[in-house]
């Protein structure tokens, strides 16, 4: 069975901590969030550099990366099936070819490394 991203939220929601402490609840899921992030690089450079296949690894701490994304979405209200939408319409309009060096330069925001 397939879910969705609302389903997915419901039961993150379910599997959560309770806190009685706002503040302390989304430093948690922020901190969360970088700690799994930070646990997919180390994977992958164990991967990559180390010749120590971690792809499991990965995969695991993405679903876990996206866990935490889901208690923040949960945390402000959001619904992560939006934000999807909007960074969807984000990319179209910002990359309509596909990726180019000029569009992802944004109005010359990109450092151009070669010229230094």
């Amino acid at each position: 069975m397939e879910g969705n991203l609302k389903e997915y939220q419901q039961l993150c929601k379910l599997s959560a901590k309770k806190f009685d402490i706002q503040d302390k609840e989304i430093l948690t899921w922020g901190l969360g969030i970088a700690g799994e992030a930070g646990d997919v690089a180390s994977c992958i450079k164990k991967t990559f550099s180390h010749g120590n296949d971690q792809k499991e690894g990965i995969r695991e701490n993405i679903g876990d990366t996206l866990w935490y994304a889901a208690m923040i979405c949960n945390f402000f209200g959001w619904e992560m099936q939006d934000i999807l939408q909007e960074n969807i319409e984000k990319l179209r309009k910002r990359y309509p070819n596909g990726f180019t060096e000029k569009d992802a330069a944004r109005n010359g925001t990109m450092i151009d490394w070669n010229k230094k």
